[in-house]
């Protein structure tokens, strides 16, 4: 059977348009979350954190997780930063909104916080892997 074999160049090539389609995929997902904050307000999360002592203000701190991290992540600018901020933002959601979901099953059969997993882990291999070479901010940036 014959060897199949890749050039450096081709290999990284892969590499920067599976990053892209990570990237793309979980920016463009949370950021439809945050444009439904954007039109429907943050009064519910804002009510959320003042059951558990915290100040209503911190609810605003949504529109970084899910408005500006992700159109960074989009671009790939501070993806890395952006995607950990992604991260601690899915960690307070989880806290705050789901924490008795997170051993719990759904209807089908699956994790019950499926959907809060794939953007918190998600945002985790985005902040670990960086934005490769298709991004604004280039493969050698610091925080890309």
């Amino acid at each position: 059977m014959a060897r199949v074999t890749r050039s450096p160049a081709s290999a990284h090539a892969g590499d920067d348009a599976g990053k892209l389609v990570l990237r793309l995929t979980v920016g463009l997902l949370m950021l439809l979350h945050g444009v439904a904050k954007l039109t429907g307000g943050v009064t519910g999360i804002s009510g959320m954190l003042a059951n558990v002592g915290l100040p209503g203000v911190l609810a605003y701190g949504v529109y970084i997780g899910e408005v500006i991290a992700p159109l960074l992540m989009i671009v790939g600018l501070w993806t890395r930063a952006a995607a950990l901020v992604v991260v601690a933002n899915m960690i307070v959601a989880v806290a705050l909104v789901h924490a008795g979901e997170l051993f719990t099953l759904g209807k089908q059969g699956g994790w019950a916080l499926e959907l809060q997993g794939l953007f918190l882990f998600g945002a985790l291999a985005v902040a670990l892997l960086g934005a490769g070479r298709y991004s604004v901010g280039g493969a050698n940036g610091r925080w890309n």
